[in-house]
Formats: structure tokens, C-alpha cells, sequence
């Protein structure tokens, strides 16, 4: 167990004096701010969940978007690519996709007397999965390879993806009709997967005035690029670069470890856990201006990073408890190192 050394404030000259600024995070600032200006043109509201996925393509990882219809899931994901001057593919994810839909397949070439591979959809740089959990097992087993090794295997031969590769999928809430829970697996792949809500009375009548007057309105054709290829490989560097300190990686630690020894927790968090809460800490924090992770940004995704990881004990489940309350509970049992 971590010690407490009793209350801190955070910025206070003992951390100050521990952690000076070395890093210029105004290159960082002034691109996400491009990229959530353009995306603000279109999107009302939604800011924790734009925040969230920015946090997840500076940390080169994988996000799943849960919500029901009509939420701007997809609109909020195609936004994003269009500010980011890479390769985009959208697959629509239905009963009857099979495999060879989503990686390619081999087709014989008659002029050459011999079989070429088509790329199939995921051979982009950020790739669109609308509605995922709609298709069966063996659609999903497909991507198990691609979203870990970022590359793709057929007979025999090995395919990289060109960088940056990231998918964003989006998924209704399993409880709807012709939904498909995602295996465990492939939910570990994901490095948050973010709930999104209903917008607030105020943000439904600024969609409506919006929509009513057309004068502010804006096209997704007419959202501009906010980064190229280069500048987010810097950010992305220099998001790499933010410290952490010893005890805040024991911190992290010990937070998913006791996932997997928590009286109501039957699966705990894999150490893929582990890894998103450091990756994702430092992109919030160097989001958030610093170029160092305090435990507040740790605590600003565990939810999205630990929730979809873990399985409730039957009982707990009985219970109507939900796996964001005890990842809470999980947080607020252990000291926060200061």
C-alpha cells in the first residue's frame, strides 16, 4: 500500500521544486486547440468525450465509443479525422460482414497467372467501426491481430499499417436488440471506452436554434485540417516526455492490482491496464498544460481506462452495481500519493 503523507495541494512549492518546466507544451496547446475549434463548429457540447479521444491519438491508442442512437458517435469520429490530415475508412459493422470484408482478400489475377491481394478497409491510417458489437465472433477475431500488432497476417505474409493507425468503434449499449457483447479480449484492446451521454436541456436548444436558423451552421465538408502526419508525431513526442514520478507509477500499480483482489470484482484489469492509465495520464496532463502527471489526471480516466476491463462478481451484479461504481470504490480505497 502506498503511503500517505498526509494533505498536499497540488502546485505547492514542494512539488514545484520537484518539478520544474522542461518541456514547450504551446506547440501541443495551440494543435489541440486547432482541432477542438474545428470540431466545436459542428459538435455541441460533448467536451469530456472529444477530450478524452484526442487523449487517446496522442497516446497511439485504440477508442470505443458506447451511446444510444443519435448521440454524434459517428459524427464526433469522422470530425476528428477530417482535422487530421491522414487516411480515413469507414466499415459499417453488420450480421453478415465477413472477415475478408474487413482485412482484403486474395484474388486470382488472371493476367498474371497468380493471386494479388486486395486491401480491404482497415488498411487506412484511422479507421471508422460503426456499430461493432452488430457483427458476429468471427468478424471481431479479425481484428484481434491488427488492434494489437498493427499489422495484418494472410497466408503467411505479414502486412504492417501504416503510422498512425487507430480505431475508433463505436457500439449501442449491449442490451439492444441484435448487439453482441464484445469478447474480453478485444475489449482490453481498447485504451478507453467512453460512455456518452445525452446532452443537457441548454445544448439540445443550441442544436435546435442551430439547426432552425442555419445561420452558425456548419458542414462537415467544410471542417478544415488542424494537423498534418508530422506535427502529430511531435505532439506525440512530446507527450511521450512527460514525467512521472516513482510513486505515481506504484500508485497506478496498486490501483489495477486491486482490481484483481476486490471482494466484488470476479475478473480484474489486465497490466494492458497498467500501460493505458500511464499513456493516458501523461496525454491528459500535457493536455491539461503540464509536463507532468499529477494523481487528478490519473483519476480523470480511470473510469474509461478500467471499466470495460474488469467483471463484476455475480452477486454485485444482482445488485444493480455497475462496474464505474466500483472502479470509484477501487480509487477512493487507496492513499493518493503526494
Amino acid at each position: 500500500m502506498i503511503e500517505d503523507n498526509g494533505p498536499q495541494e497540488m502546485g505547492s512549492p514542494a512539488q514545484e521544486d520537484d518539478f520544474q518546466s522542461r518541456e514547450n507544451l504551446t506547440p501541443l496547446a495551440e494543435g489541440i486547440e486547432r482541432v477542438i475549434t474545428e470540431i466545436s463548429q459542428v459538435i455541441v457540447g460533448q467536451e469530456k468525450l472529444i477530450k478524452l479521444l484526442l487523449a487517446a491519438i496522442l497516446s497511439d491508442g485504440h477508442v470505443l465509443l458506447e451511446g444510444f442512437p443519435g448521440l454524434a458517435k459517428t459524427l464526433t469520429a469522422k470530425l476528428t479525422a477530417k482535422t487530421i490530415d491522414t487516411g480515413f475508412s469507414r466499415i459499417q459493422f453488420t450480421p453478415d460482414l465477413m472477415p475478408s470484408d474487413v482485412i482484403g482478400t486474395s484474388i486470382f489475377n488472371t493476367k498474371k497467372s497468380d493471386f494479388e491481394f486486395k486491401k480491404g478497409p482497415i488498411f487506412s491510417n484511422l479507421v471508422l467501426i460503426d456499430e461493432i458489437n452488430r457483427a458476429p465472433a468471427k468478424t471481431q477475431a479479425a481484428l484481434f491481430e491488427v488492434m494489437q500488432e498493427k499489422q495484418i497476417t494472410v497466408d503467411g505474409d505479414r502486412m504492417k499499417m501504416e503510422e498512425p493507425f487507430m480505431i475508433i468503434a463505436t457500439q449501442n449499449p449491449i442490451d439492444m436488440e441484435g448487439t453482441y457483447s464484445l469478447p474480453e479480449a478485444q475489449l482490453d484492446r481498447f485504451i478507453f471506452k467512453i460512455k456518452v451521454d445525452y446532452p443537457s436541456l441548454e445544448e439540445e436548444l443550441k442544436i435546435l436554434n442551430l439547426h432552425h436558423t442555419k445561420s452558425d451552421l456548419v458542414e462537415l465538408k467544410d471542417v478544415q485540417k488542424a494537423l498534418t502526419i508530422k506535427e502529430l508525431k511531435e505532439l506525440k513526442d512530446l507527450v511521450n516526455r512527460v514525467e512521472v514520478k516513482p510513486s505515481l507509477l506504484e500508485y497506478i500499480a496498486t490501483i489495477v492490482d486491486t482490481t484483481r483482489n476486490h471482494v466484488d470484482i470476479y475478473l480484474g484489469a489486465s497490466p494492458r491496464a497498467s500501460l493505458a492509465l500511464l499513456k493516458g495520464s501523461k496525454a491528459i496532463a500535457a493536455m491539461n498544460g503540464r509536463d507532468f502527471v499529477i494523481p487528478e489526471d490519473i483519476h480523470e480516466i480511470a473510469e474509461s481506462v478500467l471499466a470495460h476491463r474488469i467483471i463484476l462478481t455475480p452477486d454485485k451484479e444482482m445488485e444493480g452495481a455497475t462496474a464505474e461504481v466500483v472502479v470509484t470504490e477501487v480509487i477512493n480505497s487507496i492513499n493518493i500519493p503526494r
